[in-house]
């Protein structure tokens, strides 16, 4: 039986459900309709402009739960250490411990990249720059703080698929820890 939702913003999170488990070209209105449990007219009503709009509602919502949680608490942190590990908190609980994919991700590496290329390079790129901001203000020189702030962004996201092809979420846990340690500044412990 069909769902009544209210909002739009209710929709959102089952869409990014459906759009992670079968990526954009694979999230058919069947199985968006499935995994909403809305009927069609529903969906149209909420997103006239059909899966595209689905797809950037989607982004949208990412975009602002990362700008939120872990971009802004980086750059606003009066400890950067603190706000280091505060990242690597929501992250951990963002992916729930391993057990999710980065649906950004998913948009990267799928058919649809071009199709969002400016925002799944945005995503990206804010938070490399925020992370490498926290890490200067906590000690390490620019060009130590940019290259550790890629590592650590790509090793999430390599941990994050580790983790699901090995079926072994404490793994991304794990890796994670190991990535907070590599960002200790000089000189302290």
């Amino acid at each position: 039986m069909p769902r009544v939702m209210g909002e739009r913003g209710d929709v959102v999170p089952l869409l990014a459900e459906v759009f992670r488990t079968y990526g954009f070209e694979g999230a058919s209105l069947a199985r968006i309709t499935e995994g909403t449990r809305l009927g069609k007219g529903s969906i149209y009503n909420f997103f006239p402009g059909g899966k595209e709009e689905m797809a950037e509602a989607v982004l949208s919502e990412i975009d602002s739960w990362f700008r939120d949680q872990v971009f802004q608490p980086l750059r606003q942190a009066a400890d950067a250490q603190q706000g280091v590990a505060d990242m690597f908190t929501a992250v951990g609980r963002y992916f729930l411990s391993g057990r999710k994919v980065c649906l950004v991700g998913v948009f990267a590496l799928g058919h649809e990249r071009d199709r969002y290329a400016v925002k799944v390079q945005g995503y990206f790129a804010e938070w490399v720059q925020a992370l490498a901001a926290a890490l200067q203000r906590g000690g390490h020189d620019a060009d130590s703080a940019l290259a550790l702030a890629e590592d650590v962004v790509g090793g999430i996201q390599g941990a994050l698929v580790l983790a699901r092809a090995a079926d072994e979420p404490a793994l991304f846990m794990r890796a994670l820890a190991r990535m907070q340690q590599r960002l200790v500044p000089p000189g302290t412990s």
